[in-house]
């Protein structure tokens, strides 16, 4: 399926109307929202494939990779899960064999600092999948697992699309 009918999925119609596409690459885009200003690449995971792990999904979860150029803030990466963590639970990306405890609570999830982002980038760019793991509120373990097909070209087209002009 093509990434712009999945971002439809997740993203209102006025949302999206208010970003500007720098780009579609494989199973990733870019986007640059002036109003904030930010730019970021963006990716769904891959649909799960057992019918219960369907059945149990409670959001629309997305990879990201940020730029806030006012903040001074460059490839933060920000993952939405697609169900709620348990209190407490711990948050595991897997990039490429390389894994990193991540922070974060209810559906989301963040690197522990600038080092940490610095370093899953670094990853993505020379693995072809990504997988974040945690626990849900009901107790069972999950993963969603993402392409890095386009990942590094998205991330630059976000990186250039807020450079200082």
């Amino acid at each position: 399926m093509a990434f712009a009918a999945c971002l439809a999925g997740f993203v209102s119609p006025a949302a999206l109307s208010a970003k500007d596409s720098l780009g579609v690459f494989s199973e990733w885009g870019s986007f640059r929202d002036q109003n904030v200003p930010r730019c970021y690449a963006i990716a769904k995971p891959q649909p799960p494939i057992r019918k219960k792990d369907i059945e149990r999904i409670e959001y629309d979860a997305f990879a990201s990779v940020g730029t806030w150029p006012k903040r001074k803030i460059r490839n933060q990466l920000h993952l939405r899960l697609s169900r709620k963590m348990a209190r407490n639970a711990s948050i595991t990306l897997n990039v490429g064999g390389k894994r990193f405890a991540l922070n974060g609570g209810g559906g989301d999830a963040w690197g522990k600092d600038k080092a940490m982002d610095a370093s899953i980038v670094a990853a993505m760019r020379s693995a072809t999948s990504m997988a974040v793991t945690s626990t849900d509120t009901r107790g069972n373990r999950f993963f969603d697992q993402y392409v890095l097909k386009g990942a590094a070209t998205a991330i630059d087209a976000a990186t250039l699309g807020c450079a200082e002009r």
